[in-house]
């Protein structure tokens, strides 16, 4: 598992250089064993080659531009890079290449990092499942034998991750496209505060819940990147001791019907936790409990999405059937729908806020099932709308929210991935990192 830390003590010792980890996140992507012509929509071989020889030049004149210098990453489909076309997972979006990139991939470049590469994703990032018709789907690198979902809409992100072919995938996160994949493929991930970093020149699947983050092996590696992509001058995180810190345990329908091994994996974690000295504390959280008012007919989304996609109306033939079929939902929600879901979310909002001011964040499973197989979750219409709630019931509480989400590896070695998700309130998106890098190392037998 490669980490920040890690690659860039080796680098520094010229134990590795920038080009042999490219060189091995080729090998990787190319191994026809593994799941690399899946995860990827376009490998930049050449221009990572380069950048990887610049960045080793840099360093060797003793420049170093980031503490992700010369590390390769990959770029979800719906982010521009200059000179590729934005596919955003789509047979529909073929048209003239990207002029510039998006300002998070130019984020990513100016402090070095080595884009390996265009992962695959959802089309329109509209699905949790992680299944792509058009371009295949990425199996989990968990038990690939059997073949399992990636969890989506960043499949490609997650699975190019945990499969050793980049540090970082950049992934976006509208009701938990980036904690979803990365809790089911056991790596971690992170969504900020919307407005923390810029949306531009990614394609939306939301105007009011997107997020543009990242998937590491490591919550300290997505703290790295996540100071890069949101411009922030002090790329460090507060050293947290776990003991004292204070967590909310929210009694509602998040922390129900589990399945067996996120269960046991999370009461783990949370019995390691008050080994360590940390507080928590259950409360009852109703305002948990009405998902179905804040995602009624697709919510925000699927209006949004509507609005975005109503010019296609006439090739809905090209899509994906079930994206489609969530992108139209949005056609009959009327306006003052849409107004009463706004101010039920500044209440939402209000009323989480209050509740969380005693607390470092709240604490439930990120996913509330495991990988379910590719083969049972696209069977049917009915099976694949099955599992997408069920995959994505917890994480929309922080989008909904405006929050900001950090989901770890909670399981046993060898065990099925559970993701344990560490959230608060807006604008708090550093001091939940460092709550979730003290949570990782308490149960990585650190603290």
């Amino acid at each position: 598992m490669w980490s920040v830390e890690a690659l860039q003590r080796e680098l520094t010792a010229g134990r590795t250089s920038s080009r042999e980890l490219v060189e091995q996140a080729l090998a990787r992507i190319a191994d026809p064993a593994g799941e690399g012509v899946r995860a990827f929509m376009k490998v930049h071989a050449e221009s990572a080659r380069a950048d990887a020889d610049h960045a080793d030049r840099l360093r060797k004149a003793g420049i170093r531009r980031s503490a992700v210098d010369g590390l390769p990453v990959s770029v979800k489909d719906l982010y521009d890079i200059a000179g590729d076309v934005t596919r955003a997972g789509s047979k529909v979006l073929a048209g003239a290449p990207a002029s510039s990139d998006a300002p998070a991939v130019a984020s990513l470049r100016a402090a070095g990092a080595v884009i390996i590469g265009r992962s695959n994703m959802v089309e329109f990032a509209f699905g949790a499942v992680g299944t792509n018709p058009h371009y295949g789907t990425p199996k989990n690198p968990w038990d690939r034998k059997t073949g399992r979902v990636p969890g989506g809409s960043s499949s490609g992100a997650a699975v190019s991750v945990a499969d050793g072919m980049c540090v970082m995938g950049l992934g976006s996160d509208t009701r938990g496209s980036i904690r979803q994949p990365a809790a089911l493929c056991g790596i971690a991930g992170f969504k900020p505060t919307m407005r923390r970093v810029s949306r531009e020149g990614a394609f939306p699947l939301s105007y009011t819940l997107d997020s543009v983050g990242p998937l590491a092996n490591t919550v300290a590696c997505c703290a790295a990147y996540d100071a890069i992509l949101a411009s922030e001058p002090d790329r460090s995180l507060p050293d947290l001791p776990a003991r004292g810190l204070r967590f909310l345990l929210p009694k509602s329908s998040a922390l129900e019907d589990l399945d067996a091994p996120v269960a046991q994996a999370f009461e783990a974690a949370l019995a390691a936790l008050v080994r360590a000295g940390a507080v928590i504390e259950e409360r009852k959280v109703p305002a948990f409990d009405r998902q179905a008012e804040y995602f009624k007919n697709g919510g925000f989304a699927a209006a949004e999405a509507y609005a975005i996609h109503r010019r296609w109306l006439d090739r809905m033939g090209d899509y994906d059937p079930r994206v489609a079929k969530r992108v139209v939902l949005g056609k009959d929600i009327a306006g003052w729908e849409l107004v009463e879901l706004g101010l039920m979310r500044d209440a939402y909002i209000k009323e989480i806020g209050v509740l969380m001011a005693p607390f470092d964040a709240f604490l439930m499973p990120t996913s509330p099932c495991i990988a379910p197989t590719i083969a049972e979750a696209s069977g049917s219409d009915d099976a694949y709308f099955k599992w997408n709630g069920r995959i994505l019931r917890n994480t929309g509480l922080a989008n909904f929210l405006d929050g900001c989400a950090a989901t770890l590896p909670c399981h046993a070695k060898g065990e099925a991935p559970v993701g344990l998700m560490v959230s608060s309130v807006a604008m708090t998106d550093r001091h939940v990192l460092a709550v979730a890098r003290a949570v990782e190392g308490v149960l990585a037998g650190r603290a």
